[in-house]
């Protein structure tokens, strides 16, 4: 499953086709990519355009028609299922606009749960958890549920937890789409902070704008094809 490939991430002819009953939906139509590590990417486009499957494929949650992807040396694109489990809890981080905590669990214990699917004992991520909600802000809510917490607070104890494993690269769709306009900025800005002093890669799909400010790269996609690809 190794490869030897410039960069972080190295993508070539990416292509993904659905079927809808007798129709074939091209979502990526041979899509060309190649990110450094430690890079702030933004993915921007309107809905439909092939944001999120270029996330999903990225991921290792979906799996291409066609093309070749190499994340920090691994070729994922004909990896088995248990390849591919490996692979998304040790080498990415996930961030959602909807959050996806277990609202059972506070927000502590959300944060530490990839540690735990790792097979770490809950007293040695505990320390790491921790750490990871002091860089986001949120250390004296530890204790809190997500539905004791703002949308926000929730997106920050999420952001954490994508963060805690030290993933290759942290990938989010559309982070900020369930949030107000001056949440969204402080999202945003942590976002770009932890990727300056953590050095974190992200790959962001979205439609703010905003984030397009603090971009290393800034691609856009259009009816699934990369069409612009500039420096922030």
């Amino acid at each position: 499953m190794s490869l030897s490939e410039p960069g972080l991430i190295h993508v070539r002819g990416l292509r993904r086709t659905y079927r809808r009953g007798q129709v074939q939906v091209d979502a990526l139509r041979g899509v060309d990519l190649d990110i450094p590590t430690g890079a702030f990417v933004v993915v921007v486009g309107p809905s439909g355009s092939g944001k999120t499957t270029l996330l999903h494929l990225l991921g290792g949650i979906d799996r291409p028609t066609e093309g070749q992807i190499c994340i920090a040396g691994q070729a994922i694109q004909g990896a088995s299922e248990a390849e591919l489990t490996r692979f998304r809890r040790d080498r990415i981080g996930f961030i959602f606009q909807f959050y996806n905590l277990l609202p059972s669990l506070n927000a502590l214990d959300n944060v530490i749960l990839p540690l735990l699917a790792k097979g770490w004992s809950w007293k040695k991520a505990n320390p790491r958890g921790q750490a990871m909600l002091q860089q986001v802000g949120l250390q004296a809510r530890a204790r809190h549920k997500p539905g004791e917490l703002s949308g926000g607070e929730q997106q920050r104890v999420a952001i954490a937890r994508a963060l805690v494993v030290e993933p290759a690269v942290v990938l989010a769709d559309e982070p900020t789409g369930d949030l107000d306009s001056v949440t969204a900025r402080e999202v945003v800005d942590l976002m770009a902070g932890l990727n300056r002093n953590l050095g974190a890669t992200f790959v962001i799909a979205t439609h703010n704008l905003e984030l397009c400010r603090h971009a290393t790269h800034v691609f856009e996609m259009n009816d699934g094809r990369l069409v612009v690809s500039t420096k922030g």
